[in-house]
C-alpha cells in the first residue's frame, strides 16, 4: 500500500515513516503542502496523511485542491487542532478521517488500514471528463457519439490522465508509475498516440496534449 505522508516536523515524520514501513506500507514523506500536492498530481496513492499546519499550503488547502481536481484519494488529516469546528471543517472539505496529535502509532496504522479497506470496497470504477467516460473494469471508453474498448495499457494511461486533470505529467513520470519494468522509452509516446486516435474516433471533447516531453489532458 502506497502512502503519502505530509508532515513538516521532520523528526516525527522520520519516526512514523519507519513504523509504517515496518507495517508493510510504502511511504513517500514530504514536508510542506506544495510538495504534497505535486506528489499527488504525479503519483497514485492508496491514501494520504496530511498535517493541517504545514508551510506553503496547509493540509485543508491541499485537500480542497485535490477534490477540486477530481482526486478522491482517501485522506486522513493529522493535526494538533482538536476543536469540533476544525474537525467539521476538514471533514466537510472531503477528508475521510481526522486524527489529533499526540497519537499512538499503532492506532494510526489501524485507522489507515481501515480507511484504505473502505476506499477499496467502494471505489468508483467509472471516470469521466467532458463527453467521455472510462469504465476501468471493462476498459470501455464511451462518448455521446460512440464507444470502443481500450487495451489494458491504453486504459491505464487514460485513467492516469483523468486522475490528474489539473496536472502535467512527463513521459518519465508516466513510465515510472505505469510501466517501470519496460525499458523502451518510446512506450509512452506510442500509447499516447494510440489514445489520441481512439479519442478522435469517438469524437471526444477531450484530448491528450503534448508540450515537449510532457503531457496533459484537456478539453478541446
Amino acid at each position: 500500500m502506497n502512502i503519502l505522508y505530509a508532515e513538516d516536523e521532520k523528526s516525527l515524520s522520520m519516526a512514523i515513516t519507519e513504523i509504517l514501513k515496518m507495517e508493510g506500507f510504502t511511504v513517500d514523506p514530504v514536508y510542506d503542502g506544495a510538495e504534497a500536492l505535486e506528489h499527488l498530481q504525479t503519483h497514485e496513492y492508496d491514501a494520504a496523511v496530511l498535517d493541517i499546519m504545514m508551510p506553503k499550503k496547509d493540509g485543508v488547502t491541499v485537500l480542497q485542491q485535490m477534490r477540486d481536481a477530481g482526486d478522491f484519494t482517501p485522506v486522513m488529516l493529522l493535526t494538533a487542532k482538536t476543536q469540533v469546528e476544525d474537525r467539521i471543517n476538514g471533514l466537510t472539505c472531503g477528508a475521510d478521517d481526522y486524527f489529533g496529535k499526540p497519537f499512538a502509532a499503532a492506532e494510526l496504522v489501524a485507522r489507515l488500514q481501515a480507511m484504505i479497506r473502505r476506499s477499496t470496497r467502494y471505489r468508483v470504477q467509472i471516470q469521466s471528463m467532458g463527453n467521455i467516460t472510462l469504465d476501468c473494469e471493462s476498459l470501455e471508453l464511451k462518448s455521446d457519439v460512440g464507444s470502443l474498448r481500450l487495451s489494458s495499457k491504453e486504459s491505464q494511461l487514460l485513467s492516469l490522465f483523468l486522475k490528474n486533470k489539473m496536472g502535467t505529467l512527463s513521459a518519465a513520470q508516466i513510465q515510472e508509475k505505469l510501466w517501470p519494468n519496460v525499458n523502451d522509452k518510446g512506450v509512452v509516446p506510442l500509447y499516447v498516440s494510440y489514445l489520441q486516435t481512439k479519442l478522435r474516433q469517438i469524437q471526444s471533447s477531450v484530448n491528450i496534449e503534448q508540450s515537449g516531453d510532457t503531457y496533459h489532458i484537456a478539453e478541446v
